[in-house]
């Protein structure tokens, strides 16, 4: 059975008649106002925006959807309004045969969740953009992202599908045009178990040429979620949600863990990296008084989870010395929860969510 990763999962079977469940109540959020909470302040109308990353070079944000019929939308990080992005009324698609000749065609846009997200910059003002897709198939959807005109435009250019159909949850790329990519939950296993520490998931790399992902050894986590690459390319990070903690690993096949930070007080999720070098994960506090605590929960309940806020924070992590600071934090916000990411744009963090009518933003400036 098919096994879909929002930041904690459930089986695919699971998760159509749960999102849809999960949609009805965003869409009853939307009828609030988007007034600011504290230091807050909300961009709404989206759906499930799970990730968020920047185009180089402007100011744009492109979000995923986690939800179906979401695809991404386009938000403008100046004037704070949102468009959609992918599916556009003529979805454009034109398949590097060289490089994906391997993918079946093209996603149907009807019928496209996108996950994790992950950008590099290209030249003349295009970028390459890698999402992480579910609905009618599990694969690693590529991008070329046209930058130089008024506003971005997506173009299709290939995909890689997924070992056994498993759901990978986030996606980093590196310069040659090679991937690594977390499954959190492998066949058979289970968030329950993850959350408890079991091991459940790992990393799996592909590079151009391969015939598809394949694992890489010594990865072997409790629920392998966020991934990024070092600056030089040299090394791996990845945010393991079971084990609480963001780890260093060598490129390498098998890998060698090079360092990690100490636990965490949250569940990390989603890792990027800022403009200053540092690595950027938020999530939502372990153990809550009114909401629980999700170690070592049995029978993992989504739709109980995201219903209840949790109060969450943004993190930064130096990657060489795995030094933790936080950026930002809240306690719950009753209109903004199930918090996946934080992405740094300039003076601004922005926040993500997996089940919501909005993205967060605040300024990373003190207050006066």
């Amino acid at each position: 059975m098919n096994e879909y990763n929002f930041s904690f999962s459930i089986t695919g079977a699971l998760l159509l008649p749960l999102l849809l469940l999960l949609f009805a109540d965003i869409t009853q959020a939307g009828d609030d106002d988007c007034a600011a909470v504290g230091e807050y302040n909300f961009v709404c109308g989206l759906v499930s925006p799970e990730d968020l990353v920047l185009v180089p070079g402007t100011k744009w944000i492109i979000a995923s959807g986690m939800a179906p019929g979401a695809g991404m939308t386009l938000i403008d990080s100046q004037q704070k309004t949102w468009s959609g992005l992918y599916p556009a009324d003529r979805p454009r698609a034109e398949q590097d045969m060289q490089t994906y000749g391997a993918c079946p065609g093209t996603p149907d846009p009807n019928n496209f969740i996108s996950h994790g997200l992950n950008i590099r910059a290209g030249e003349n003002g295009h970028s390459t953009l890698y999402v992480v897709g579910h609905g009618g198939r599990e694969a690693i959807e590529i991008f070329d992202v046209d930058a130089s005109g008024e506003k971005p435009e997506l173009t299709w250019t290939g995909c890689i599908m997924t070992p056994d159909a498993m759901a990978i949850n986030s996606v980093a790329s590196f310069s040659d045009g090679s991937l690594v990519a977390t499954i959190p939950l492998q066949t058979g296993r289970s968030i329950s178990e993850a959350l408890g520490g079991a091991i459940t998931g790992g990393v799996y790399q592909w590079s151009p040429g391969d015939s598809g992902f394949e694992m890489v050894q010594g990865t072997e986590l409790p629920y392998a979620n966020g991934i990024e690459v070092s600056a030089d390319e040299q090394e791996f990070f990845v945010a393991t949600s079971g084990g609480h903690k963001v780890i260093a690993y060598s490129r390498s096949n098998p890998a060698r863990q090079l360092r990690a930070t100490g636990t965490l007080t949250i569940i990390p999720d989603n890792l990027h990296m800022a403009s200053d070098g540092r690595l950027v994960t938020a999530g939502l506090i372990i153990d809550d008084p009114v909401c629980g605590n999700l170690v070592g929960e049995e029978g993992f309940d989504l739709d109980k989870f995201a219903a209840c806020p949790r109060p969450f924070i943004a993190m930064a992590v130096d990657p060489q010395k795995m030094e933790v600071e936080n950026l930002a934090s809240s306690p719950a916000i009753e209109t903004f929860s199930n918090i996946t990411m934080a992405l740094q744009v300039d003076d601004e963090i922005w926040i993500g969510s997996f089940a919501g009518d909005r993205v967060a933003y605040r300024s990373l400036s003190p207050a006066d």
